[in-house]
């Protein structure tokens, strides 16, 4: 490093920058790098000299999370690029190898969704291409889709082809800028500890690209290369009738639905499920059904974020009087929902709201075909423990058995595999941010198939004279009224991160957990990272639930809160303003957005 901070370099080798490890991680990256525009990225950083980028980008590594590897497109070993897929998927490679004798039997399934980014070189078909080159110079059988999929898709291959695992490229809702790594183990489900630690430490000692893991072009070389489209998506399709209950009213109904695919997969697989539940195909929204990955009729991506992200699809629906609006995610694995709410504009449901609704669904038509309340013994229900305690109170009343599961789809997809092992049903799983999963075909959240079983339940309530809104009233009447909030503050830097949890963790002193939260008593406090459970057998929650996490995908920390009322209480009103009582006490007390720079959430 000179006396200005400049960094000099060529394409093959850099000076000395004064730091040893910085300059081992560019050096190495030069060494190893084929893809022309990362190289130029990288060469751009050290030629100007911003040496805390490139500490960022090349002194860390990306970890799995609740949905794999997932970073920003561009330059570097903390980054998405043809390289550190590479390498990933070299780890990936040493790892299966050793746990399972016959991986070359087995295979792999890989899929993509439509992510692109110019400046780097980076699209989500290369990174599978390449990762498909990985294992296919290693003589081992890739199923890799010669287009964009669904998320779901991925696993579902992986189960029908009794691969070893699978990889889809994706990064779902996450702004233009990122992508990801998704990997799913052999039962169908994405990985979970020990596996994720393992692969990590296979990639960390697999970094050197093998000279034929750069050979794109297997994939239309190789005879161990396969295209499970055709087969995939029949398949997928013909079983979607495991959860269609009434076709023939579905062809008679008179709804009409609208579909945005939010620029991403969706578009041609809702078309063809609607069709396959006997609906005719819903209205796409033309501006959004072509696949783009600047997502440029948006502000952001993700359904979730309500009716300013659905206003192409709400005035589409306004013109062809549709009263329904289903709404996939850029991989098709969530879905947002709203409906015409009379004259009072639109009702956008949260994902705890559509639980309610596809939990009674889905429990209605098993009880239709399951007469025998004995038969009840061997029914599940899952959510992540951050969800809403909604079926927990149909469980409650109806017999059947529900769990909570950690957040991240992740922990659903494995405790369903453990479940149908002993001869259990899951009929339903769900997670807060717009996750659903109907019956058990997939161990992923899919928002393809819940598109459709929430076309099907509007089609029957339509001939009761019911919207989905007066059903989910109906619903919490019988159950007790489950009002909640969620929403997020940004923020970036893992320090504060850090600081706002241990602040929580010794709020009295060392080791002591809040006891207040505004002017309300706190009764129970766990900490799943530490383990730390307050819990006491002889005391009373007031039916307030309340979660703090960090996002497993996105510099976000979520706030979850809940009021779960028992039945018979109508009052909501003003347990609306109780809740929020609560979540304001608990943002402002516990997250101190002000104090520590956090930016609230705009949309």
């Amino acid at each position: 490093m000179g006396s200005n901070g400049d960094l000099n370099a060529n394409s093959q080798c850099l000076s000395s920058t004064g730091d040893l490890v910085l300059d081992k991680a560019v050096n190495q990256w030069m060494a190893w790098d084929k893809n022309p525009q990362t190289r130029k990225q990288m060469e751009s950083l050290v030629r100007e000299g911003h040496v805390v980028e490139l500490r960022r980008r090349l002194c860390s590594r990306m970890t799995f999370g609740t949905a794999g590897l997932r970073a920003e497109m561009g330059a570097g070993f903390a980054c998405i690029n043809d390289l550190t897929v590479i390498q990933s998927t070299q780890g990936m490679y040493k790892y299966l190898a050793k746990y399972f004798p016959d991986l070359k039997t087995r295979g792999l399934v890989v899929g993509f969704d439509t992510r692109a980014q110019t400046s780097s070189g980076c699209t989500s078909e290369r990174l599978a291409r390449l990762t498909a080159a990985v294992m296919l110079c290693k003589d081992i059988p890739v199923y890799l889709f010669s287009t964009y999929v669904p998320t779901p898709f991925v696993p579902y291959a992986v189960m029908k082809y009794e691969a070893a695992a699978g990889v889809m490229i994706t990064a779902s809702h996450n702004r233009k800028e990122d992508n990801g790594y998704k990997v799913y183990w052999h039962n169908g489900a994405q990985i979970s500890s020990p596996h994720d630690k393992e692969i990590l430490h296979c990639i960390e000692e697999n970094t050197e690209p093998w000279p034929e893991s750069w050979n794109e072009h297997l994939v239309e070389s190789s005879l161990l290369r396969r295209d499970p489209l055709e087969d995939v998506c029949r398949w997928y399709m013909e079983e979607l009738n495991t959860i269609c209950f009434h076709r023939e009213l579905n062809a008679k109904s008179p709804l009409k639905f609208v579909h945005s695919s939010f620029h991403g997969v969706g578009h041609n697989y809702v078309q063809r499920a609607f069709q396959q539940f006997g609906f005719p195909p819903p209205i796409p929204v033309p501006e959004q059904k072509e696949t783009d990955p600047d997502f440029s009729t948006v502000s952001c991506p993700n359904p979730e974020e309500g009716e300013s992200v659905l206003e192409l699809s709400l005035r589409l629906a306004e013109r062809e009087e549709a009263h329904i609006v289903v709404a996939t995610d850029p991989d098709a694995d969530r879905l947002a929902v709203a409906e015409r709410n009379g004259n009072f504009g639109w009702k956008v449901f949260t994902g705890n709201e559509l639980a309610a609704l596809l939990g009674w669904w889905m429990l209605f038509n098993w009880k239709e075909a399951h007469p025998d309340p004995a038969d009840t013994e061997t029914v599940y229900m899952l959510a992540t423990t951050v969800s809403s305690k909604i079926l927990k109170a149909f469980a409650r009343i109806e017999g059947f058995h529900f769990e909570e599961t950690l957040p991240g789809f992740k922990w659903i997809g494995k405790r369903i595999h453990e479940l149908t092992k002993t001869g259990k049903e899951v009929i339903f799983s769900f997670e807060e941010s717009i996750g659903f999963l109907c019956g058990n075909m997939v161990l992923d959240k899919d928002g393809v198939s819940t598109a459709t079983v929430v076309a099907e339940m509007a089609a029957y309530l339509h001939t009761k004279n019911l919207s989905l809104n007066k059903q989910l009233i109906n619903i919490y009447e019988i159950y007790g009224y489950h009002v909640s909030r969620t929403s997020y503050v940004l923020c970036s830097d893992p320090l504060t991160i850090h600081r706002i949890f241990s602040r929580l963790r010794n709020f009295g002193g060392p080791g002591d957990y809040p006891e207040l939260c505004g002017d309300y008593c706190i009764t129970h406090i766990r900490d799943v990272t530490t383990g730390y459970d307050s819990s006491q057998p002889d005391k009373k929650c007031n039916g307030v639930v309340a979660t703090l996490r960090t996002s497993g995908t996105e510099p976000k920390i979520k706030y979850y809160s809940e009021f779960c009322a028992v039945p018979g209480e109508r009052d909501i009103s003003s347990l609306e303003e109780e809740l929020r009582k609560v979540t304001t006490a608990l943002v402002e007390e516990f997250l101190e957005p002000d104090k520590n720079n956090l930016l609230r959430r705009s949309v």
